[in-house]
């Protein structure tokens, strides 16, 4: 394994945020997503973890909250950016903002997905400013979800959204970027594989695929359009992010290799709300072309297709793009059934909890109401496998048995 972080030296005395971890059992309805729903059913975690699960007739004794409401494992955005904060432009706030004003924004972040009901962000990068969110979470300098943090995503010399990226050219470059990233304690590799035109010339690609896998960590790339989704996959990437056009042959490659897709539709829909869009300076120009777009089938064919065929279609919400605050959740998972990337309610549900686990190696740990994992859950007001919008009324938010809302 690669050298831990420097941080990771560092001996913490007593974390500034010491939440206890609960001895409770949460009674009411428990969706488990791992096949089993019951109508009248408990959670009881202590220890961080879940000792029980089942039927109200089998609970067991002790400190019981009647919740009112749906228990079920806490959410994941698989693709968000805790330092954008959804407001301001994205290249004046990446090349303007002070650190110190990057890390309160972080913080705000952190804390509006927990109140969402979000206890692990996949953060796919704002400079390196992310591995110093990981630090705060897990040293309990702050309260925050889980974290998985690529550090800075890595780009080409003047490659798209450069002004957020770690720039690099030529293939001991690459590896140099990568390394970087390792150094700092990154989870993960993310390349901005393309734009208009393909990024990285082969030897480059490779250099950093390479890298990572030496350093076992996974590369996710940022790939939109079809020749780029088919380049890198054959390149040897493990996760598609955004996806779009695709051909069979690149359906065909990403089932053979086994490769995820995390779709992103949250400012393709968020701004395609024209009372939504203003509140955010969204110009008229782009709230027509999202309107447009949103209302175009031919846009999602070949998602739906890879999802159709069994391509695992994960969510994320791009949180931290214009008008998607860190809080949307309902939206994405409505439009991704809504487009049919999701076959129903319960396969969205899926795509934002047990699947997101695995793309994420967490699944061992997370994803699933089930005895022995982790105790990260929420108590949702109503019922989100009937209405994806109760997901909007988050009541109670644990992170390994810590209650950190509600």
């Amino acid at each position: 394994m690669p050298e831990p972080a420097a941080w990771r030296y560092q001996k913490i005395t007593k974390p500034m945020f010491d939440l206890p971890q609960e001895d409770r059992i949460l009674a009411g309805r428990v969706l488990t997503m791992a096949g089993q729903v019951f109508e009248d059913g408990f959670v009881h975690i202590a220890g961080g973890k879940i000792v029980a699960v089942g039927s109200g007739k089998d609970m067991p004794q002790g400190a019981v909250t009647q919740t009112g409401g749906t228990i079920m494992p806490g959410m994941i955005n698989s693709h968000a950016h805790l330092n954008w904060d959804g407001i301001h432009d994205l290249a004046r706030q990446s090349m303007d903002d002070p650190k110190p004003i990057s890390a309160f924004k972080a913080a705000g972040n952190m804390l509006k997905s927990l109140r969402a009901g979000i206890t692990m962000v996949r953060d796919l990068g704002f400079h390196d400013m992310n591995l110093f969110s990981k630090q705060a979470v897990e040293q309990g300098i702050f309260p925050g979800p889980r974290l998985k943090v690529c550090g800075a995503a890595i780009i080409q010399t003047g490659g798209h959204t450069y002004w957020v990226c770690r720039e690099a050219s030529g293939a001991d470059e690459m590896r140099r970027a990568v390394r970087e990233q390792v150094k700092g304690g990154a989870d993960l590799i993310k390349i901005m594989a393309c734009h208009d035109t393909l990024e990285f010339t082969d030897e480059e690609l490779h250099a950093i695929i390479d890298e990572a896998h030496r350093n076992r960590l996974p590369v996710t790339a940022h790939a939109t359009y079809d020749a780029c989704i088919a380049r890198v996959a054959a390149a040897g990437v493990d996760c598609i992010e955004h996806g779009g056009s695709m051909s069979d042959s690149t359906i065909d490659l990403l089932l053979e290799k086994g490769l995820p897709i995390v779709t992103t539709f949250a400012p393709l829909v968020q701004q395609s709300q024209p009372d939504i869009a203003r509140r955010f300076g969204i110009p008229e120009w782009k709230i027509e072309e999202r309107i447009k777009a949103v209302a175009d089938p031919s846009r999602y064919a070949g998602l739906k297709k890879a999802a159709e065929r069994g391509v695992p279609i994960v969510f994320g919400t791009d949180a931290g793009s214009p008008a998607v605050e860190h809080d949307v959740v309902a939206p994405e998972l409505a439009h991704m059934v809504k487009v049919g990337v999701c076959r129903d309610n319960m396969d969205a549900l899926a795509s934002i909890t047990i699947r997101a686990a695995r793309i994420s190696k967490m699944d061992h740990l997370i994803g699933t109401l089930e005895v022995g994992k982790a105790a990260d859950l929420i108590v949702v007001d109503g019922n989100p496998d009937h209405d994806l919008f109760a997901l909007e009324r988050v009541r109670m938010t644990y992170v390994a048995g810590k209650r950190m809302h509600g």
